[in-house]
């Protein structure tokens, strides 16, 4: 096999860096899992990372080899106090601006992970050096969030700019690439995870929301279900927020009980094997995102895939992003938001029958490797 080197810009930090740089798990997992695919595919990877820390302290540039095929690059950065807060992140941006103007070749190709922080640099690099942009668009910023209008230009003349792109949803392709320029979709990390043989031995079903407690994403709505199931159910609240967040999902936990038949429990914040252990303990995840949220036909909801990547079936808000995809038929859907619709769904599912799951999920990482290799090479 030859090797080749590729450059991958995006936030990201090692796992339990003294240094605390700027990065998101998420992102960071969604990373990885691309590298992986890289390196089968004969790639040496330079991970680019304009990161700052979040310390009060001063560290400086780094090259970091991870291992022998990936190397990560880090810029030096201010303590993260004050005023030098702004001049950590204009810091971070000058020095990768340069960076590509130094190491960048002309038709390179270079996957970026798209962030409003990326772009000014990227947009004026590419233009003097003329790198092939992969861009990797989990979500357009403006959708999700407030952006100034002077952001949300710069974000779609970037988008317009990138010579092939990743995709979550062909939906989202759809709305971006009006040029029908290459492509891929990657919904996000397709890991199947092996049988930790953990259950509850309880004679219950176990149904499961894991993930952040922000109103929209659907804490509460699963909270709410809990209330129109039997008594032969148990409904656990796994995840993470803000304190306010964290304090009123409790509260509305503690007023369910009182009226639920069903038992229903808050059960943390849980990472790694112990997250995995207890996933698999359960049998049904779910996807309760509100209906009417703006990100809903372009981004694709992460959890569905870590449920069926340690084979729990699924129930998810009817949208189409989900609908249309690879794996809309192996999900239980609902079409109101309101309690009784979110329960009915879950009690239509019969745990005894043959559960697809984690096949599905295996096909998919199989076609990504094809799909990757393909955008690379034509």
């Amino acid at each position: 096999m030859n090797y080749k080197d590729i450059k991958y810009i995006g936030f990201y930090d090692v796992s339990n860096s003294e240094e605390n740089r700027n990065s998101n798990l998420s992102a960071t997992n969604k990373m990885d899992y691309i590298i992986s695919k890289l390196n089968r595919l004969g790639y040496d990877v330079d991970l680019i990372s304009p990161s700052w820390t979040n310390n009060n302290k001063y560290y400086k540039g780094k090259r970091i080899e991870i291992n022998k095929k990936n190397t990560l690059f880090l810029p030096p950065t201010l303590p993260w106090k004050g005023f030098l807060k702004v001049l950590s992140v204009f810091l971070s941006q000058l020095w990768l601006f340069f960076h590509l103007l130094f190491y960048a070749k002309k038709d390179e190709e270079i996957v970026v992970y798209h962030s409003l922080l990326l772009m000014h640099p990227l947009y004026y690099a590419k233009k003097i050096k003329g790198f092939t942009l992969i861009l990797e668009v989990e979500e357009v910023y403006q959708d999700v969030r407030k952006t100034s209008k002077g952001l949300s230009i710069m974000e779609y003349k970037l988008i317009k700019l990138a010579d092939k792109y990743i995709f979550p949803t062909e939906m989202l392709n759809e709305k971006l690439n009006t040029k029908n320029k290459p492509y891929t979709i990657i919904y996000g990390t397709y890991q199947v995870e092996w049988d930790r043989k953990f259950r509850f031995n309880d004679d219950k079903i176990h149904v499961v929301y894991a993930g952040t407690f922000d109103p929209r994403k659907g804490g509460t709505a699963a909270v709410s279900a809990a209330a129109h199931l039997p008594k032969n159910y148990h409904v656990h609240i796994i995840g993470f927020g803000n304190e306010e967040q964290k304090r009123n999902i409790i509260e509305q936990i503690s007023e369910s009980r009182k009226i639920s038949e069903s038992t229903i429990s808050y059960d943390g914040l849980l990472k790694g094997e112990e997250y995995i252990r207890f996933i698999q303990s359960c049998d049904i995840g779910l996807s309760t995102q509100k209906l009417d949220a703006s990100f809903n036909n372009t981004s694709f909801p992460s959890k569905i895939l870590s449920y069926m990547a340690n084979g729990l079936r699924v129930v998810s808000v009817r949208i189409k992003a989900i609908e249309l995809s690879a794996i809309g038929n192996a999900i239980y859907y609902y079409d109101e938001q309101t309690p009784e619709a979110i329960a009915k769904a879950i009690m239509s599912i019969d745990t005894k029958e043959p559960n697809e799951s984690k096949r599905l999920i295996k096909n998919l990482d199989k076609e990504f490797g094809y799909n990757i290799k393909d955008l690379l090479e034509n």
